[in-house]
């Protein structure tokens, strides 16, 4: 049975059944997509970055996990297998079935393998070896070379882990987030919306 609630108020994600993490994905491109959307973190808004060099479009729904910082200083990234892709701004609750451990041109850029939190299609897949060999192939192969005709950026080191460490790097990049100073940019927007006033 589901606890209530995904991520507390500081930032630091539930559990549910079976001691599963469950977090939030928010995200920014949906699959068989070229154009490249991040979001403005500023703002809030979308933004197009760029249309990807290489003819290849993304294999799964791709953007990140909300109140994470990853390795190379953004939130940690989070790709979500679907039976249908979905829109840039959706908020998807996910857990962790895997990671793709990879490096590019500014360091550790891993992407999270998730599927929908409570989606009974997809209950099957627990762990990245439950991932049919061909779907892990095509997206390695996405990473491996849609960079490949852009100028100054590389991928290199790429390998697949299990649930477990996936799950690891998820709960560092959520302290990761705190430890920097990020704990109360929530707290801190709430207070702008509320206005001087208050």
């Amino acid at each position: 049975m589901r606890q209530s609630g995904l991520i507390r108020p500081d930032g630091v994600p539930e559990k549910v059944e079976e001691d599963v993490l469950e977090f939030d994905v928010l995200v920014e491109i949906p699959k068989g997509e070229r154009n490249k959307y991040e979001v403005d973190h500023e703002s809030g808004r979308l933004r197009l970055d760029r249309m990807l060099f290489t003819s290849t479009a993304y294999p799964a729904d791709y953007g990140f996990i909300e109140n994470t910082l990853g390795q190379d200083g953004d939130p940690l990234d989070a790709l979500v297998i679907l039976q249908a892709p979905t829109f840039p701004g959706c908020l998807i609750a996910c857990r962790a079935i895997g990671m793709f451990r990879m490096t590019d041109e500014a360091g550790g850029d891993d992407k999270v393998l998730c599927v929908p939190a409570h989606d009974p299609r997809l209950e099957h897949l627990r762990d990245i070896n439950h991932v049919s060999k061909y779907d892990r192939l095509e997206i390695q192969h996405f990473f491996e070379v849609y960079k490949d005709l852009e100028p100054g950026k590389s991928v290199e080191g790429a390998d697949w882990v299990g649930r477990v460490e996936a799950e690891a790097e998820v709960h560092a990049s959520f302290e990761r987030f705190k430890t920097e100073g990020h704990g109360n940019d929530l707290d801190n927007i709430a207070d702008e919306s509320l206005g001087e006033d208050s």
